[in-house]
């Protein structure tokens, strides 16, 4: 569980892209029911309502769910910010998120008045902490330095195939959460041998080894996407696992280079 910014994030949570309608609706059920109790949507998943309903139906009590949903690129003039987080919540059917994030930013961002605006909105209680996503270096310093706006989080692509030691040690040091997406690197992980060897060795899979190298970090969060009930089990036990020095040292010695998700409007990843 981490705590930072009076957050109750837990450090494993259900990503949700690419679900849609009652296949959505059964995982966030079926990963509750399980013990998850981190649940990752956005407006452009177009599956906050299908969130909703597993949040009505599921036995678990709101309060104890962290729920992050995020606002789309297109959307962060303060007006269409506020309609963004109205249409969430209704969507949600909640009063409010844990966590409410711009998804990407902008070529034409005003960012202290996108920042501005989502200060607002926790002041008013629709969302209890605010992040960003997908920010590079330079524009996250602006914002975390320059216009110190009180980001709780950080979510960016994040695993054992991409380096972001630069950005994990500068939000560590600011007291900010990372939160990882696509840490299995989008299932490619199955292609490195010395994952599958490691996995071996602690009676698990490459893909455990790979997301408890994640969760054992200070103050990183990850949030892979998982439907099925095996897949969800298999995340959850991760946990358990305790990776030794020698096991860090073959995963440092994997490629760093391979980012999977680069849009077309993805900001310069250098600036």
């Amino acid at each position: 569980m981490i705590t930072n910014h009076g957050l109750r994030m837990p450090k494993l949570g259900l990503g949700t892209f690419r679900m849609k309608g009652p296949e959505c609706t059964e995982a966030v059920l079926g990963a509750l029911a399980r013990g998850y109790r981190h649940i990752d949507t956005a407006v452009m998943y177009g599956n906050e309502d299908a969130v909703g309903e597993a949040l009505s139906y599921s036995s678990v009590h709101r309060a104890d769910i962290h729920l992050t949903t995020k606002v789309w690129w297109d959307q962060l003039a303060p007006d269409a910010m506020q309609r963004s987080i109205e249409n969430s919540l209704k969507l949600l059917q909640t009063d409010y998120v844990d966590l409410f994030m711009i998804h990407w930013p902008s070529a034409d961002l005003n960012l202290a008045a996108s920042l501005a605006k989502l200060v607002a909105i926790k002041e008013a209680g629709l969302a209890r902490n605010i992040g960003v996503c997908n920010f590079p270096m330079g524009l996250f310093r602006r914002a975390v330095e320059e216009v110190q706006a009180p980001i709780a989080v950080h979510q960016f692509e994040y695993h054992v195939l991409l380096d972001q030691a630069k950005m994990v040690e500068y939000c560590q040091s600011k007291g900010i959460v990372v939160t990882a997406y696509c840490p299995l690197a989008q299932g490619r992980l199955a292609d490195y041998p010395a994952l599958a060897e490691l996995g071996t060795k602690h009676g698990a899979s490459g893909a455990q080894v790979a997301l408890q190298w994640l969760l054992a970090q200070n103050g990183v969060a990850a949030i892979p996407k998982a439907s099925r009930a095996e897949s969800q089990l298999a995340n959850f036990a991760a946990q358990t696992l305790r990776l030794h020095d020698a096991d860090r040292a073959v995963i440092a010695g994997l490629p760093k280079d391979q980012r999977f998700v680069s849009p077309p409007f993805a900001p310069d990843w250098a600036a």
